[in-house]
């Protein structure tokens, strides 16, 4: 298990992801923005519209990825 913060996924805030892949930490934090957005929480609403692009643009998106696919790997487990 690994942690990393919507912070560290691009995100304003410090709450904590945890997961066994980075898939499924980002998938949290996709979850984490699409609520925060719909509660109105305006300070989410920059990563939420990055996260759109990403998964729009799959070339970009991509390099997100395989960046914070490396990043995720090279944390230590909790």
């Amino acid at each position: 298990m690994k942690t990393m913060t919507c912070k560290d996924l691009g995100g304003p805030c410090d709450l904590a992801h945890t997961g066994n892949t980075a898939d499924e930490v980002i998938k949290k934090q996709d979850k984490h923005l699409k609520e925060m957005v719909a509660s109105g929480d305006e300070s989410h609403d920059v990563a939420a519209n990055e996260m759109k692009k990403r998964w729009r643009n799959p070339i970009g998106g991509m390099k997100w990825y395989k960046n914070t696919k490396k990043a995720f790997s090279d944390l230590l487990e909790d």
